[in-house]
């Protein structure tokens, strides 16, 4: 059977890595990220150490909306997108199905089942790059495709890897 959590997380990795690759060789051509674009970049990335950090038990090192440039975007990307990916990957049933308490940045208490935070991390990041997407198209820069199917077809040789 398929492990659509897993596939959801390595698609994740891919996502934030076209995108920084994307920013990067704008950056390259002497065009710089829109703030706008990098603050909501900052804030997927930022969301995934939030949800490690609560999948695992300890204090997130980013807060929700703490804004970084494109090399601290890179350096977080680093230390998440894996780990997050990993995550995805190694949960069995048991940990799928187990429930953790936390609170959010507002301090409101929560339960949450694990596989439903993993799906939601994916998913929020998805959301977000789409945003990501729209403000470097108003900042006059080509946005990156990052949807889920260009990564599945990508992965399958139908179409090449984007820049």
């Amino acid at each position: 059977m398929i492990n659509t959590i897993a596939k959801l997380g390595a698609f994740n990795v891919w996502a934030n890595e076209t995108l920084l690759r994307r920013l990067d060789s704008s950056v390259a051509a002497g065009h710089p990220a829109p703030p706008p674009a990098l603050r909501i970049f900052s804030h997927v990335i930022n969301a995934q150490a939030i949800w490690i950090a609560r999948l695992s038990g300890t204090a997130s090192p980013l807060k929700v909306w703490q804004e970084h440039d494109l090399a601290g975007l890179h350096h977080w990307h680093e230390q998440t997108s894996q780990r997050l990916a990993d995550l995805c990957a190694s949960a069995d049933e048991t940990e799928l199905l187990r429930h953790i308490q936390y609170s959010n940045s507002q301090g409101d208490a929560f339960d949450s089942q694990v596989s439903d935070i993993l799906t939601h991390a994916v998913v929020h990041a998805s959301y977000h790059r789409g945003q990501v997407a729209t403000k470097m198209r108003e900042g006059g820069l080509e946005p990156v495709n990052s949807d889920f199917i260009t990564y599945c077809r990508e992965q399958s040789g139908q179409v090449a890897p984007q820049l």
